[in-house]
């Protein structure tokens, strides 16, 4: 007798009402009367349902739970002669195994770690499905459905943990306001500490820097007023300096000449300041003066020193150093010519200006009194 198997099926034969073979996929020929096909199996993978059932968790809370289990037949023998309903004995075990698992945890703890409570089934029904011949290969929970009472507990419990949180981030909120104010308050004040410390260095350098230009500005004025003087002539001209700048402080004085008077408008000289116009000349005169004998005692030194140093070489070297010391008396020379060159054109400088001075004062006088007479 012809068989044929369809595909993802075994057929179990028994001969004579003993095990024989499994009939896999194809065309296979049984002994009639002899050969008979006692267990049909599908090897697809099974959805089998799990009906609602109550279960108590571990913090005594009475639940209803249902779900599906995924199984498959992996070796049709032990399917078909371990247990006389193989899928009906994986159900049964399946809702025990999972009151089981559900008793381990509390009621919180079946909704956070449902993916765990999945495998733990799995694992518990393949150590007892091995021997027979299925395979659990997952075990899903659809629903798990508390008492009315439980379930109100949890939306008040799930709002205060809402509100909790709420007021927690509040205050989180203001506590990082604050600190973030008070931050930008401390780095202000410190921005600003720091540009004013910034400004003081600043400003201390660039006065420190002004007043090292000016005392070296002063000091190189003062070298070249000093080295001025130590030259030829410079004596005579700082005392010339100093004679003009005293008759131009007499010329600008206010009590030169007397107010007009109110009543009749005239103008009487006043006998102060002609006094002080011929003592300043005369202090002109005595600066002339003075410059002269210092001119004529600047001379009477140099041609002592020349003299005496002309001596000493003609004294020393008579004869091999004649060309050395005509060239001594040569420069000696020239340094008499250069100082009575000088000096003479300082005494006529002083002259002009005395002379200068001179006609500007008679002509005040003379505008004067002129006013005077008419």
């Amino acid at each position: 007798m012809a068989q044929v198997v369809p595909e993802k099926t075994a057929f179990v034969v028994e001969r004579f009402g003993k095990f024989n073979r499994v009939l896999d996929a194809g065309l296979h020929f049984l002994v009639p009367l002899v050969d008979k096909i006692a267990y049909v199996h599908t090897l697809k993978e099974l959805a089998i349902p799990i009906s609602h059932q109550t279960a108590i968790t571990k913090d005594n809370v009475t639940i209803t739970i249902d779900g599906v289990l995924y199984v498959k037949v992996m070796d049709p023998v032990k399917a078909s002669y371990g247990v006389d309903n193989a899928l009906y004995a994986v159900g049964q075990l399946a809702q025990t195994t999972m009151r089981s698992e559900l008793g381990k945890i509390t009621l919180d703890k079946t909704f956070e770690e449902r993916e765990a409570l999945n495998l733990a089934i799995v694992a518990s029904i393949n150590g007892a499905a091995e021997a027979w011949g299925l395979q659990c290969l997952r075990y899903e929970i659809k629903d798990i459905t508390p008492p009315e009472g439980i379930i109100t507990a949890m939306e008040l419990q799930a709002e205060a943990e809402r509100r909790k949180r709420a007021s927690i981030l509040e205050s989180e909120g203001q506590r990082q306001a604050v600190i973030n104010v008070a931050e930008g308050n401390k780095q202000e004040v410190i921005l600003t500490s720091e540009a004013s410390k910034q400004a003081a260095i600043n400003e201390a350098m660039g006065e420190a820097e002004a007043i090292t230009a000016r005392a070296q500005a002063t000091a190189a004025g003062i070298r070249m007023v000093a080295a001025e003087l130590g030259a030829s002539g410079g004596a005579s001209a700082a005392q010339l300096r100093v004679a003009e700048q005293y008759v131009e402080v007499l010329f600008r004085s206010p009590t030169l000449f007397q107010a007009p008077a109110a009543d009749n408008m005239q103008v009487a000289p006043n006998s102060d300041g002609i006094q002080k116009l011929l003592g300043a000349e005369q202090e002109a005169s005595r600066i002339v003066a003075e410059a002269r004998k210092a001119k004529a005692e600047r001379l009477r030194q140099a041609k002592a020193e020349a003299e005496k140093e002309i001596a000493a070489y003609r004294a020393e070297r008579e004869g091999a150093y004649q060309k050395k010391l005509a060239e001594s008396s040569s420069g000696a020379a020239s340094t008499l010519e250069r100082l009575t060159k000088e000096t003479d054109a300082n005494i006529s400088q002083v002259h002009a200006d005395v002379a200068a001075k001179k006609n500007l004062v008679v002509d005040l006088i003379v505008n004067h009194v002129t006013t005077v007479k008419l």
